[in-house]
């Protein structure tokens, strides 16, 4: 391991320590500091990403992976306006969970606290740093980011214009540390000493590394293989509109649908006017021996295992809910499968028993994302069964700590023949 690293680490460590005791008005002025400051670099910051992309087109980039690449004036702004929402949430360290007198004078308390140093390591999306940054501040915790190779110009870009806007607010710059070699990530996975958290934002396999290879817990997911399901009580004209928004919104994403289920009540009618909407915005449609004749292409098992992270969908028809149900189970990778009904007992049945960090109603699974469900921003979605669960915001990112105050107080008064009673009253 390189002294570099650890004394890069051990600065994080430090800086890290003294932000987890800082007010939050002072995490809240340091993230209007970093906003600024990206506003003010916005020119640089796109600039670097154009030269960013240009590089990695000439070195045979995939599509998707491209798409997830590009970071333009809009998505900066949108992303920079995520920091300043970041600051209007509340405080996530210093709340009270727990405040129980367990006996005159001896009073127990639990309280958040920042979880230290995260590490997070992500493919191409520049802007995830941005977000990471920001959640990291706001609940206490310094962070180390590695990002992928081919977005190194990017990142940099915006570490520099993030570091110049806390160097002049209470949180040490160093708490915001860039890495920027593949060395540097396999001797990061070791850093056990000073790394709390790994979260970990690329492929099945890359999640799969960094969980083999580290001591230091791990919170991620890797792929995002959701579903659609149309029920044989599905408004067609709201399915067909949801179908279409939740595989070609933005088809790069995680969230975005994978495989589409339909009841067979319902395949004759809705399937051909499905498949020429989302064919008449270049879907590539891969169907089941059912569905050939009205789709071109064959879906074999591998579609069903399969992120596409593109314009490619595939369609099975089902002959059942629980036919549907089993498929999500089996086939999902437990992150957000969504149900197209009228019938809110087909709901509860869908909702009870698919086993996904996030099952929606009658809307895209394109709505699976921290900024929109409210957590300001967030640093990856996480498809563990433990939470936390899904988009994973400032919740995520502490943990907590009891505290005890006594008086003197001893073990050996509360033992023996006579023993005192602990009176256990919450004190709110």
């Amino acid at each position: 391991m390189t002294t570099a690293l650890i004394t890069v680490a051990q600065k994080t460590r430090t800086s890290a320590s003294k932000l987890a005791v800082l007010p939050t008005e002072s995490k809240n002025q340091a993230l209007e500091a970093m906003a600024e400051a990206l506003e003010l670099a916005k020119g640089d910051i796109l600039e670097a990403n154009m030269a960013d992309c240009q590089a990695a087109a000439a070195g045979g980039i995939s599509k998707p992976l491209y798409k997830r690449l590009q970071l333009d004036e809009h998505k900066l702004r949108d992303t920079i306006a995520g920091v300043r929402d970041v600051a209007k949430l509340p405080d996530p360290v210093g709340q009270v969970q727990i405040h129980r007198q367990l006996d005159t004078g001896l009073v127990l308390k639990r309280i958040t606290c920042a979880l230290g140093v995260l590490a997070i390591i992500f493919e191409a999306r520049p802007e995830a740093a941005i977000q990471i940054v920001s959640l990291a501040i706001k609940s206490g915790n310094g962070v180390i980011l590695k990002g992928g190779k081919e977005a190194s110009g990017s990142c940099a870009a915006i570490v520099k214009a993030i570091k110049e806007g806390l160097s002049h607010t209470a949180v040490n710059s160093d708490s915001v540390q860039l890495l920027t070699t593949r060395e540097e990530t396999v001797e990061l996975l070791k850093l056990d000493k000073y790394v709390d958290l790994i979260i970990p934002r690329g492929s099945n396999s890359f999640v799969q590394f960094v969980q083999d290879h580290t001591r230091i817990p791990v919170l991620g997911h890797a792929d995002g293989v959701c579903h659609l399901y149309i029920d044989q009580a599905a408004d067609l004209a709201k399915a067909i509109t949801v179908t279409v928004d939740a595989k070609v919104q933005y088809a790069a994403a995680c969230n975005a649908v994978e495989t589409l289920l339909i009841h067979q009540a319902v395949a004759s009618e809705f399937l051909p006017k499905v498949a020429a909407a989302l064919q008449g915005v270049d879907v590539v449609l891969k169907g089941d021996q059912r569905s050939l004749e009205i789709l071109p292409d064959l879906a074999t098992v591998t579609d069903w295992h399969t992120e596409y992270s593109d314009l490619i969908l595939a369609v099975k028809i089902v002959d059942s809910i629980e036919e549907a149900i089993a498929h999500i189970n089996e086939y999902g990778s437990r992150h957000t499968d969504a149900i197209i009904t009228e019938d809110m007992g087909a709901v509860e049945t869908f909702f009870g028993l698919v086993n996904a960090a996030g099952v929606f109603h009658n809307c895209s699974t394109r709505f699976a994302d921290g900024f929109r469900y409210g957590f300001g921003a967030e640093v990856g979605i996480s498809t563990q069964q433990m939470p936390p669960r899904g988009p994973v915001g400032l919740e995520g990112l502490v943990t907590y700590k009891y505290q005890m105050r006594g008086d003197g107080h001893i073990v050996a008064n509360y033992t023996g023949a006579n023993a005192k009673s602990f009176t256990h009253e919450d004190l709110g």
